[in-house]
């Protein structure tokens, strides 16, 4: 049985997403894995846009249907899947990049995942959010109308 949803939805400021695609330089050999991925609008952007494949999970269906839907309709589902799952269940190994806009505690917890199964040099970003004493390489604060911070990591050789 799936657990409620931690925190609640709320959407990625569409120059958040626009700024996070190009500084990670996305191309069509990149998998994204968007953990909490919300209405999904991270990876069909970077569909769209870079030609990239990608797989959202979430805990909640409503959002991942609705995902999946304007996927479909946007005929990109065969680049992209939403998928209703528990996060720290969850494997994503296959990524190149990881998307997290989650609160601060969660990424915490989900931080010793991340360098299990992810390989050296997958990227990782988080919206909002930092990761405690894992310090990011690069740190972007956007000025828009609600203020967002963009976090980047390398998963480190072990």
């Amino acid at each position: 049985m799936l657990r409620r949803p931690d925190i609640a939805f709320i959407p990625t400021p569409q120059v958040a997403i626009a700024t996070l695609l190009e500084v990670l330089q996305v191309t069509t050999s990149d998998v994204i894995y968007d953990l909490g991925c919300g209405d999904g609008q991270i990876l069909i952007q970077a569909a769209l846009e870079w030609g990239a494949r990608g797989v959202g999970i979430d805990i909640d269906p409503i959002r991942v249907q609705e995902a999946q839907t304007k996927a479909n309709e946007l005929g990109i589902s065969d680049r992209v899947k939403f998928q209703q799952a528990d996060l720290f269940s969850s494997q994503f190994e296959e990524a190149s990049i990881v998307v997290l806009y989650l609160l601060p505690h969660l990424n915490l917890r989900l931080r010793p995942a991340l360098f299990e199964q992810l390989k050296p040099g997958v990227r990782v970003v988080s919206i909002d959010f930092d990761m405690g004493d894992w310090f990011p390489e690069k740190v972007i604060k956007l000025d828009i109308e609600e203020e967002s911070t963009l976090y980047f990591w390398t998963i480190p050789e072990q």
